[in-house]
Parts: structure tokens; sequence; C-alpha cells
């Protein structure tokens, strides 16, 4: 299924994002995970590919026990920074021969130092979207950055990135974590002025322990309310409390987006088939999905 269908719809929509191991050893215990996932009924799944490849090599298997095997609509992710032109190529071949038929494509963190752009390489997600679509009947996603994209000098700059993805064929936006509702709200209304009309789905981080709140910081620059930094403070040298508190907190966010009309919601699980349970058990009379 082509996640637009979903997604242009006024169904509400809960997504879980998913990473592949390192290590093939590793296979059959992640796969236990995606059934686990894939047992409290998302609307689909995402898969990422490794902000540096290094989980790269089993994306397209994972994906294909999400679709083929668990039965849940599959979004593989792509990246320009770890993937050569020839290796999307590959990829693409491997998705298409899976039935896979939606990817989230990306530039992909680019480490310090690194050399960047190869000539095989592509430079921007636009790129790699155009590319994608001109290869095969995809449904094609792309990420967006409600606080703006950390090396863009202004949101307005980074929504003019954004203009050139939905041009290249994007379908579909992701955002980014945000513990900030209203962010979002100011964001898309910006989206909308800009002439950008695809769906947006809001991604949303369940922060379960204190460690995690340094490094959302330090990678992305996320603004983290007063609010939620005062959880962290009461609870954070607690475990079991601080992973109540942050599920409680996901759960709020989601239940306030909806409200307002956000029908579609993307969590950031980690992996963690109990958090994103203990959330949709919140939403067991808002989300009601019947597969």
């Amino acid at each position: 299924m082509k996640l637009t269908e979903l997604l242009k719809s006024d169904e509400v929509t809960i997504s879980c994002e998913l990473f592949p191991p390192k290590k093939g050893a590793q296979l059959a215990n992640y796969k236990k995970i995606v059934k686990e996932m894939a047992e409290l009924k998302p609307a689909y799944m995402s898969v990422t590919y490794g902000a540096t490849g290094g989980t790269s090599d089993y994306t397209v298997e994972l994906a294909h026990e999400v679709c083929n095997v668990n039965h849940v609509p599959a979004l593989a992710h792509l990246t320009c920074y770890s993937s050569t032109k020839e290796k999307v190529a590959a990829v693409i071949r491997e998705l298409k021969e899976h039935n896979i038929e939606n990817i989230l494509a990306l530039r992909g963190d680019i480490p310090q130092n690194a050399d960047f752009p190869l000539p095989n390489q592509y430079r921007h997600a636009s790129e790699l979207i155009a590319d994608i679509k001109a290869q095969g009947d995809f449904c094609i996603g792309g990420a967006c950055y409600p606080e703006g994209h950390p090396e863009a000098q202004t949101i307005y700059e980074d929504l003019d990135h954004l203009k050139e993805k939905v041009d290249a064929g994007c379908e579909f936006l992701t955002t980014q974590m945000f513990f900030d509702n209203n962010i979002l709200y100011n964001f898309m209304y910006k989206v909308l002025k800009k002439g950008i009309d695809v769906p947006v789905v809001a991604g949303i981080m369940p922060v379960t322990n204190a460690s995690q709140v340094k490094n959302i910081v330090s990678l992305s620059g996320n603004m983290v309310p007063p609010r939620f930094l005062a959880i962290v403070d009461r609870f954070g040298g607690k475990p079991e409390a601080m992973k109540q508190a942050g599920i409680a907190y996901a759960t709020e966010q989601i239940i306030d987006l909806i409200a307002n009309g956000v029908n579609h919601v993307h969590i950031y699980t980690m992996n963690k088939p109990d958090v994103a349970g203990a959330i949709l058990e919140n939403l067991s009379d808002i989300y009601v999905r019947e597969r």
C-alpha cells in the first residue's frame, strides 16, 4: 500500500519507526521486535538506513519482514550521505523485488571532516528524490524541521529547500521530533503559506530516560520546554518513574495534536515495543484501527 492512500484521508494514523541491526547475527532478535511492534497495529512502520550507513545493509530485509511477513505497510529509508548512486539503484531494485512501495528519502547527517559529496553521491535530498522518482513508481516521503534545519540560516531558507523536495516528487513529509506542539502549529502555517500542501506527519519521541535529553539537544538542537525539563529534574534519577512520565508526556502531545487536526503521528520508538504499546494503550479509544 502506498502511504498517500492513508495520509490523504481524515483517518487518524499512528506509525512507528525501527532501526535495523548492525550485525546479521542480531537479525532474528530484530525480527521479533518487528513482530511485537506489528501486533500493536500501527498504520505503517518505517525502517531506518543508518545515519552513516552502519545499519543500511539490513534495511530492505527488515522492511520485507514488516511488509510481507507481518503485513503492515513498510516505509524504507534511503540516505544520500551513506549511499552512492550505484548503491541507491541497487537498493531500489531490491525494494521492487520485495514489493515495497514507500521510501523516505533523506540527505542524512554528515560527520565532521567527511568528504561529501563524492562524484557518485547525491548532494541534496531533492536530487535523491528526483532520481528515485525516475527509477520506479514509489511513494516518496521526506524530512522537515519545525525548528529549522541546523544548517539553514533562517527558517525561510529551510522552507525554500523543502519546496525543492516537494517539487522534485516528495509526496509527504515527516517532522523531526519536537517537544512543544506550538512549534509545529507555527511551522505548518509557514509551510502552507509557502504553497507546500502535501501531508505532514508529526514525529514524536517518547523520552524515557534522562540521558536522552542531553543527546537530543546536542545532536539536533531541539528546544526542550521548561515543563519537560521539570519532569526530567524530578524523575530523571528514577528509571521507572522517568519512563512512565516520558510516556505520559508523549501521549499528551499526541492527544493535543489530534484534537487540533494533526491526524498523522509517527513515533520514534527506539525499537521499544513496550513504550509504543503503552502510548497506544493510552490512546485506545482515540486511535482505533481495524486490520
